[in-house]
C-alpha cells in the first residue's frame, strides 16, 4: 500500500487554508421541493459556481501550485475534460504552461474551456488508457510532470476541501450532515470527502452510472476491477478503474456505493435546474440521483450533504434532457460526434 494512503483530515485542512482566497467558496443550496422528495434535508455544495465550472480547480490549483513552487515551467493533464479545465486555469494563473490530453469525443464545452485559459490540447482516442499513455509521452518529451485527475495525493486533498466546506456550513447551520454523497470517476472526490469526513460519523456514499461502476466491484472484489465505461451522458464519471489512492483511502471509510442510470440523472438534473435554478452537468446531477435511491436507506428527518461536483454542459444536452423523455437521448459520446 502506498505511502501516501496515511493521508488524513488534516492534509484536507491544510489544503482548505491554502486555497482560501484562491478559490471560490461556494454557496450551500436547499429546495424544500428537493427535501420533501428525499424525506430528508438536502444540503447542495454548489461546486458548478466554482472557477472553472467544477470543484476539480480545487485539486488541481493545489496540486499545481506546489509544482509552480517546486520550480516547474509547465504540467500535463489528461480527463474528460473538467480536470483539463482546472489545470489549464491553474497553470495560467501560476504563469507556466499547461498541455492537456482529451479524448477524441470529448464535450465540445470542455475543449473550448481548456483552450481559452491557454492550455495546448490534444487529443488521443476514447479510452483512459489512450490518454494516459499520450501524457506520459509528453511527460517523457517535455520533463513536465502529469497531474493525475484522481490519483495524486494533492488533488484528493484538493477535492475534499469542497466536502469540508460543505460539512462546516451544516455544522453552522445547526444541521449537521448525517450522511455525504459524492458521485464518483476516479474515486479523488469521494477519497477527499472521506479524509474531510474522519472522525465524524457522517456516513458517505459515492455515486457511480450503472455500467460505469469500478469502484462498487473493486470494493466488493476487495482490489481494483477495472471495467469497459458503458455510454452514459455522465460523461465527467467514465473513468476504467478507480484510482489506486483514492480506493485505498475509501476501501475501509466508505459507508456504500449507488449504481443510477441515465434517467434517474436525467429526473435530477431537471430538478436541480428547475428548483435550485442552478445548471448542473449530469455527472453533478448523479449526487442528487444518488441519494434519491438513498433516501430510505438514510432515513427521514436527516441531513444529507451532496456535492454538485459541476456545470459544465453541453447546451444541446440540456435541451434535450428538457424536452425529450430521456430514452431519445443520445449518450454524451454522441452529443459531441
Amino acid at each position: 500500500m502506498s505511502h501516501t494512503v496515511a493521508q488524513t483530515r488534516a492534509d484536507v485542512r491544510e489544503a482548505a487554508r491554502w486555497l482560501a482566497g484562491r478559490v471560490v467558496r461556494t454557496p450551500v443550496l436547499r429546495s424544500p421541493v428537493i427535501d420533501e422528495l428525499a424525506g430528508a434535508r438536502v444540503l447542495f455544495k454548489a461546486e458548478n459556481l466554482q472557477d472553472g465550472g467544477s470543484y476539480k480547480m480545487r485539486g488541481a490549483l493545489r496540486a499545481v501550485g506546489r509544482l509552480a513552487a517546486a520550480g516547474h515551467t509547465g504540467v500535463i493533464a489528461q480527463s474528460t475534460g473538467n480536470h483539463a479545465v482546472a489545470v489549464a486555469l491553474a497553470a495560467r494563473r501560476h504563469g507556466i504552461a499547461a498541455t492537456v490530453v482529451l479524448p477524441v469525443d470529448a464535450a465540445p464545452t470542455k475543449v473550448d474551456r481548456a483552450r481559452a485559459a491557454g492550455a495546448r490540447v490534444v487529443f488521443a482516442g476514447t479510452s483512459v488508457q489512450e490518454r494516459v499513455a499520450a501524457a506520459d509521452g509528453l511527460s517523457d518529451e517535455s520533463g513536465h510532470p502529469v497531474v493525475d485527475a484522481y490519483d495524486h495525493p494533492d488533488v484528493i486533498a484538493g477535492q475534499g476541501t469542497a466536502s469540508l466546506e460543505l460539512i462546516e456550513e451544516a455544522e453552522r447551520a445547526g444541521t449537521p450532515l448525517d450522511a455525504l454523497v459524492v458521485p464518483v470517476g476516479g474515486g479523488g472526490g469521494v477519497a477527499g470527502g472521506c479524509l474531510a469526513a474522519a472522525g465524524t460519523t457522517i456516513e458517505v456514499y459515492g455515486v457511480e452510472p450503472v455500467g460505469c461502476d469500478s469502484l462498487a466491484r473493486s470494493l466488493a472484489a476487495g482490489v481494483r476491477v477495472p471495467v469497459a465505461p458503458v455510454p452514459t451522458i455522465a460523461d465527467g464519471l467514465r473513468p476504467s478503474c478507480v484510482g489506486e489512492l483514492p480506493f485505498a483511502i475509501v476501501r475501509d471509510a466508505l459507508h456504500g456505493v449507488v449504481r443510477v442510470d441515465d434517467d434517474e440523472i436525467g429526473a435530477a438534473f431537471r430538478l436541480i435546474l428547475t428548483e435550485l435554478k442552478v445548471l448542473a452537468e449530469p455527472s453533478g446531477a448523479a449526487g442528487l440521483a444518488g441519494a434519491l435511491r438513498l433516501a430510505p436507506t438514510i432515513g427521514r428527518q436527516r441531513t444529507v450533504g451532496v456535492v454538485l461536483t459541476g456545470g459544465n454542459v453541453e447546451a444541446a444536452l440540456v435541451a434535450r434532457l428538457l424536452v425529450q423523455p430521456l430514452a431519445e437521448v443520445p449518450a454524451m459520446d454522441q452529443v459531441a460526434a
